[in-house]
């Protein structure tokens, strides 16, 4: 499993499929966003939204475990900006090798970024932003901002040949 967490348009989903075209062994990609879009609408208020919200994701990690029980190889694309979220992760990923991969790219980028993309609520970045990479522990971090998704994604295979991430393990070792 390689788990790609960085803010909203840090570039996790271009670096995700471009790590598809160069791995082998039919890899998946599973996005927290692709999650949210096939959610039907509910007009909840954001009071309402949040439990909705939370399940989503404890239900996408859940799904992300089973592709991976299953013995299938899965690139996540995951937003890890509150604590409960890596909890999470780290308990119900816990038996599976993790490669955990930051994205980063600075916050004046990230909201030309949300601007330029004009699907996104712009500021989400900007929120995300001092969070997103507050554990402090990954096993490669790659620069979205200056270098391209291919040439990310090429970073993260070459790390994937080095054997599985500890980075995982450290953090479980801290809670």
């Amino acid at each position: 499993m390689i788990l790609l967490n960085g803010t909203s348009s840090s570039g996790k989903s271009s670096i995700a499929s471009e790590l598809l075209g160069i791995l082998n062994d039919g890899w998946f990609h599973l996005g927290i966003d692709q999650f949210h879009r096939v959610r039907g609408p509910g007009g909840w208020t954001d009071e309402e939204f949040r439990p909705v919200f939370q399940r989503t994701v404890l239900g996408f990690h859940r799904a992300v475990a089973g592709l991976a029980t299953a013995g299938n190889d899965v690139v996540v694309d995951s937003i890890l900006g509150e604590r409960w979220r890596l909890a999470d992760c780290l308990q119900v990923f816990d038996g599976f090798p993790v490669l955990f991969v930051g994205i980063q790219c600075s916050l004046p980028e990230l909201v030309r970024r949300e601007r330029e993309r004009g699907n996104r609520t712009v500021g989400r970045a900007a929120m995300q932003h001092p969070l997103v990479h507050q554990h402090g522990v990954y096993d490669l971090e790659v620069d979205s901002e200056h270098n391209s998704p291919a040439d990310c994604a090429a970073l993260i295979a070459a790390q994937l040949d080095q054997g599985p991430g500890k980075a995982f393990d450290q953090l479980r070792s801290a809670s």
